[in-house]
């Protein structure tokens, strides 16, 4: 059988407010999720080994040790005997950073059960395929289904079919930050705004109101974060900047393809040794 090709795309956090810590440490957080059309190449196909064959390529692939998503999912899958025994070559090609905050390894996650459920290599409900997400990780669930997403700080997930419509100039520093520690240094929380989702909140409007509680720890802990939002913000025709998830990637929406693309050309002269993409909301 020759392999399958999936696409496995990144994930944008447009707001993110943290609502409070848990007994667990964890935290509660609410968001406002989209895709964009950025995306890690992911090639399956069934082998007749005892082993499952893993490998990442690219040039994001050189920290990912063998604790890494896909083998967790493939290990979860096996205990519970879900694969009846079948063993699969995986072939990763990392377009999307890492420590980035696009939850790249999550999606991959995602990419593969979603495959193994659409091509029948495993039988699942909805609940159980939930339950193997969250054991994975806790943001794989967010890449099941590839949409705009409202995420509810009781945990539940709304899809918006409704496309928001910008094009995005994502930036990253040399560096990435621990996710880890940036949680652990909240201190201040939000109140609860998304748990009665409405389409009304992907609207224009609310989306640049909103905001990423996170970049106040991370702008402190990595003040490269907030001289490189400074100036993104002063590009002409931006709408809005905003840092994803913890970081360390921060993205600068704009209303069209042209003004993007001009914002990167910009951002390179002054930034030649951070990593860009000019993308698009899908």
């Amino acid at each position: 059988m020759e392999f399958i090709k999936i696409k496995s795309y990144a994930k944008i956090n447009i707001s993110l407010n943290i609502i409070k810590k848990l007994s667990s440490n964890f935290h509660k957080i609410e968001s406002l999720i989209t895709f964009i059309n950025l995306y890690d190449l992911i090639f399956i196909k069934p082998i007749k080994t005892k082993k499952h064959k893993v490998q990442f390529k690219g040039r994001y692939c050189d920290d990912i040790n063998e604790n890494n998503t896909v083998n967790r999912l493939l290990k979860i899958l096996d205990k519970k005997n879900f694969l009846k025994g079948k063993k699969f070559y995986i072939k990763v090609n990392k377009n999307i950073p890492q420590k980035s905050g696009m939850g790249g390894g999550s999606m991959n996650a995602a990419s593969v059960l979603n495959f193994f459920v659409k091509k029948k290599f495993v039988y699942l409900n909805h609940n159980k395929i939930k339950n193997i997400a969250n054991l994975v990780g806790k943001d794989v669930i967010l890449g099941l289904e590839p949409k705009n997403t409202i995420l509810s700080s009781n945990g539940n997930l709304t899809k918006i079919k409704k496309k928001i419509g910008f094009y995005v100039l994502v930036t990253k520093p040399n560096f990435g930050c621990s996710t880890k520690y940036i949680y652990s240094k909240v201190r201040s929380f939000s109140k609860e705004k998304y748990n009665k989702p409405k389409i009304s909140l992907l609207n224009r409007s609310n989306i640049l109101s909103s905001n990423n509680d996170l970049e106040k720890v991370a702008f402190k802990k990595y003040p490269a974060l907030k001289k490189l939002k400074s100036f993104l913000s002063q590009i002409k025709n931006v709408t809005f900047v905003r840092m994803t998830g913890s970081g360390s990637c921060i993205v600068a929406y704009f209303l069209s393809k042209k003004a993007a693309v001009n914002g990167g050309r910009v951002f390179k002269r002054k930034f030649k040794n951070y990593w860009y993409i000019v993308s698009k909301t899908i």
